[in-house]
């Protein structure tokens, strides 16, 4: 099966647990203002893969995973944009016995997404802001198809790591915040909620590919927010790491 990448990092440690292998695949219908991969966007600028030499060379890294118990990440971009493909790297993964795991923003039909999470161990899944007007400024989609999302993988009990973009003036309101906190606190899967300040490493590639970058004049949240946004969470019992 063919698809279009975008990289491959071999021995990634923060998309999931233990040593990862970690597939960026091509595409995005999303246009996050703060990504810092604007070069996964187009799907027709990827590179070509099959994922027959994906898995061979795969396979060369399972002592890796298997000894301090990681696995492959799919990521993107929107890996869920190329389903068919996803799933037939996914499917050949499981049938090597090694952990597969989905970073999404859950901006996909459930119905295409369904037989991709048929060999999925774990979602990593974005959620930008628990607010609609937030969410729809920030990504340039609506918030209901993520939520939607959410709530499937709960229903199929696939474990949720949820990852949440701490942006001041932007992702930082406490209210907000408590509200995706008492959503995430009604499902049953999730077992892990990283905040991850906003950082402007990516920045460059903006400027590169002749787009204007909107958070320019946006700092680095503090400690202090960091912290601020982690008590919220905490109030509702919920796993932060």
């Amino acid at each position: 099966m063919k698809g279009k990448i975008h990289s491959i990092e071999t021995c990634g440690t923060v998309d999931g647990p233990g040593i990862r292998y970690i597939l960026f695949t091509q595409g995005c219908p999303l246009r996050c203002k703060y990504c810092h991969n604007p070069d996964t966007w187009a799907l027709q600028n990827g590179k070509d893969a099959d994922t027959e030499d994906l898995i061979k060379d795969i396979v060369k890294y399972k002592s890796f995973m298997h000894f301090s118990g990681g696995g492959v990440t799919i990521s993107g971009g929107e890996p869920l944009l190329q389903p068919d493909f996803v799933k037939d790297l996914l499917q050949k993964c499981k049938a090597n016995n090694i952990h597969t795991a989905l970073d999404t923003s859950g901006f996909i039909s459930i119905e295409k997404a369904d037989h991709v999470l048929d060999y999925t161990d774990l979602v990593l899944l974005d959620i930008k802001s628990y607010n609609p007007e937030v969410f729809k400024n920030l990504t340039g989609v609506p918030l209901d198809p993520t939520l939607q999302f959410a709530k499937h993988l709960d229903e199929r009990k696939i474990p949720v790591w949820i990852r949440y973009v701490l942006v001041p003036n932007l992702t930082d309101d406490p209210e907000d915040i408590d509200h995706l906190a008492q959503y995430l606190s009604t499902l049953s899967n999730v077992e892990r909620i990283d905040i991850l300040p906003f950082h402007k490493m990516g920045e460059y590639k903006w400027e590169q590919l002749g787009y204007k970058y909107a958070l320019a004049d946006t700092i680095e949240p503090s400690q202090t927010e960091v912290e601020t946004a982690t008590a919220i969470f905490k109030k509702y019992n919920l796993p932060i790491h």
